[in-house]
């Protein structure tokens, strides 16, 4: 029988490891899952038939050659600084590699010598990236065979919780990596094209320019700008396209809020604070703020933010606890980030009830027939429970069924690469929507981003 090694048994690989449990008595393959904590490994596994609980160090060379020399195809569920290592050892020992990370300069260096060796090392073949690759180069592709010219592709995607379980006035918890949230628009200036000018926002600016987005028995949302849209025009082909913009989707109202923190410097990860394990919450906040002999913490952060004492934003900032002067960090030499962060995973995290919710929206701008058109297609994904979420789903699922397909060599192009063909993005995409997740499409009139005419700003 063929072998399928998982390293890692994090939160994300639980729809992972069932999925292929499910399909390896008719495709004929065991599974090992993998993991430095063997008993997050058994616990991962749940007795599933056809699955191994094995200990692995990936900073064990041995014992890492040791288990991908034994098996067929790798999946790496690691945290996506520790793939190169993986990876490496695959290409040493002829085993190709399947991970849901952005492929990084590292791995983008080995892909001639993964070419030469007959190897397939996919990545971004998770959520975002992943699925939104292969959601857009599938309508991309649609109009271009139709003969269409691309003018607009935008494209958004957001971890959420579910509207059932949305009951904070930030409408938001933590559904994944809570620091990613936290420092998320820090480490470069956001930049697009919009109308074929260049745009740029830095990040002091970033979640004050947001576009909503409605979908249809979902309600209104937001979006903010990622890092770089730039990177997509290669991939997908766009080199000559007017408007390319990729944002994150929160709730209305989440990014003006988030704002506060960004303006007080609360999410600065670049220095530590002195004394912050014995900080109290309080202290935390006031260390930002001008210092007075009698205005109170209160009073110093509504006058220099210019928050009216009935405005929503305070009593947002209140449901946080922030004020409170007995709770400490409780970090030593932590940043402002992590002391921000350790607030709100006191007051963010999901409960034993709770339901998370992937959103994902799309929009293709066209011309066909000297005729401007537009579609936009939206997936909306929601959890089961708290083991199988809507982010193990939608990140597991297309792992799995890569993983399948490459061991049955149903997918064979070599190379490190991402899933923008339709030999992979197609039989993915179909068996995506067999179990439920699925693209609405709604075709609507083409405004661009210069619906009144003239020049373009």
């Amino acid at each position: 029988m063929q072998q399928i090694l998982i390293i890692g048994a994090g939160k994300s690989t639980a729809v992972l490891i069932r999925y292929l449990s499910e399909k390896s008595l008719e495709e004929n393959f065991t599974i090992s899952v993998a993991d430095k904590e063997l008993s997050l490994a058994k616990k991962a596994i749940k007795n599933h038939q056809n699955c191994t609980a094995i200990s692995f160090d990936i900073f064990n060379a041995e014992n890492r050659e040791q288990h991908i020399a034994s098996t067929d195809i790798v999946i790496s569920m690691l945290p996506a600084r520790f793939h190169i290592e993986i990876a490496k050892t695959c290409l040493k020992l002829k085993k190709n590699l399947v991970t849901a990370s952005y492929i990084s300069k590292e791995m983008k260096a080995l892909n001639a010598e993964v070419r030469k060796a007959g190897l397939i090392f996919m990545n971004e073949i998770g959520v975002d990236p992943g699925i939104d690759h292969m959601s857009a180069m599938q309508v991309i592709d649609r109009i271009r065979d139709a003969g269409g010219k691309m003018l607009m592709f935008e494209s958004f995607c957001g971890g959420l919780v579910a509207p059932e379980s949305d009951n904070n006035l930030w409408n938001y918890k933590f559904t994944w990596n809570p620091r990613n949230v936290v420092v998320a628009g820090q480490g470069g200036v956001a930049k697009f094209i919009q109308e074929g000018k260049y745009k740029y926002i830095p990040y002091h600016r970033l979640f004050r320019r947001t576009e909503f987005l409605d979908i249809e028995g979902y309600g209104r949302f937001e979006a903010y700008a990622n890092r770089n849209s730039l990177d997509y025009r290669e991939a997908y082909g766009l080199q000559d396209i007017l408007t390319l913009y990729r944002g994150t989707v929160r709730r209305v109202g989440y990014s003006r809020a988030w704002n506060m923190f960004v303006q007080l410097g609360m999410t600065d990860d670049s220095f530590t604070m002195e004394d912050s394990e014995h900080m109290t919450h309080r202290e935390f906040v006031n260390s930002f703020l001008p210092y007075s002999p009698t205005d109170s913490v209160e009073l110093k952060l509504r006058h220099n933010l210019k928050i009216d004492q009935d405005d929503i934003m305070w009593e947002k900032l209140l449901e946080l606890d922030l004020f409170n002067n007995k709770k400490t960090i409780a970090i030593r030499n932590a940043t402002p980030a992590q002391a921000l962060q350790k607030i709100l995973e006191e007051k963010w995290q999901l409960s034993s009830e709770d339901k998370d919710m992937i959103v994902m929206y799309h929009k293709f701008g066209y011309q066909l027939n000297n005729e401007e058109k537009q579609i936009d297609s939206t997936m909306v994904c929601l959890g089961k429970d708290q083991t199988e979420t809507a982010m193990a789903k939608t990140v597991g699922l297309p792992v799995g069924i890569a993983a399948i397909k490459i061991l049955k060599k149903e997918i064979n192009t070599p190379g490190v690469q991402l899933p923008i063909h339709k030999e992979i993005y197609e039989p993915i995409l179909k068996e995506l929507q067999e179990n439920g997740i699925i693209f609405k499409e709604k075709k609507t009139n083409y405004l661009g981003y210069n619906p009144i005419g003239g020049v373009s700003n």
